[in-house]
């Protein structure tokens, strides 16, 4: 398992945090910085959708205590991060309900996601370390502590998870408009890997063609699509009524 400290600071420092897979919530810029090497956090900072902000010197040596910063402090999550064959190892005495997010972007949708999933019994979620919203503290509060009882997975690739969970038996259940079969019509009694896909992609192509059932929401106003945390929501608590009856 892999737990992340409070604060680190330095330029090349946070680079390398960032690179690794750290879950970097805020990044404090003193205001004015330039060169080559703050550059390349910057982009990387862009790249990774993290939260930062511009600040002067003052902020940052109250921040640090007056350790050598080189101009820039970031705040890291404290939320611990299980491994994929850590996830499995703790399901095997039940019927397994995980949750594969495909690039959820926006921090307060996730945190949704992750309150009703802790709600619902989800026994893990899945998220890819690239392209997905931070699990920043908007992403935490909208949980309301959700994000520290839930066991929360870091992939390089969902496709190369949900092989894997495909040969543990698990069931890729893909929710997405692009099917004609209604999630009520489907068996959500067997382990099960509920797929929800981004805001404006959806489930990518590639995740669609090896799932093993897709499923849609029936919509009956002139509203095209659900926010996904409510379609997610709305799914999640029919696992629970097939489950419990």
């Amino acid at each position: 398992m892999e737990n992340n400290a409070t604060k680190i600071f330095g330029i090349r420092a946070i680079i390398e945090a960032i690179a690794s897979g750290k879950t970097v919530e805020k990044v404090y810029i003193q205001k004015g910085l330039q060169g080559n090497l703050f550059s390349e956090l910057n982009a990387l900072i862009k790249k990774n959708n993290i939260s930062s902000s511009y600040v002067p010197v003052e902020k940052l040596n109250k921040l640090s205590r007056n350790q050598n910063h080189q101009g820039v402090i970031a705040k890291i999550s404290d939320i611990t991060f299980s491994s994929l064959e850590e996830i499995l190892a703790i399901t095997t005495d039940k019927t397994p309900l995980y949750l594969l997010l495909d690039q959820i972007t926006d921090v307060r949708n996730f945190g949704a996601i992750l309150r009703t999933a802790e709600c619902t019994g989800v026994d893990a979620i899945i998220i890819p370390s690239q392209g997905s919203a931070p699990l920043n503290a908007d992403a935490i509060k909208t949980s309301a502590g959700a994000a520290f009882k839930l066991s929360i997975c870091k992939v390089n690739h969902l496709l190369d998870a949900i092989y894997e969970l495909q040969a543990e038996g698990i069931q890729i259940i893909s929710v997405t408009e692009k099917t004609d079969k209604s999630i009520y019509d489907l068996d959500f009694r067997k382990p099960t890997a509920l797929v929800m896909g981004s805001e404006y992609k959806g489930i990518a192509p590639s995740i669609l063609k090896i799932s093993d059932a897709k499923g849609k929401l029936p919509l009956l106003g002139d509203i095209a699509s659900l926010n996904v945390s409510v379609a997610c929501g709305a799914t999640l608590y029919e696992i629970v009524r097939q489950r419990s009856t």
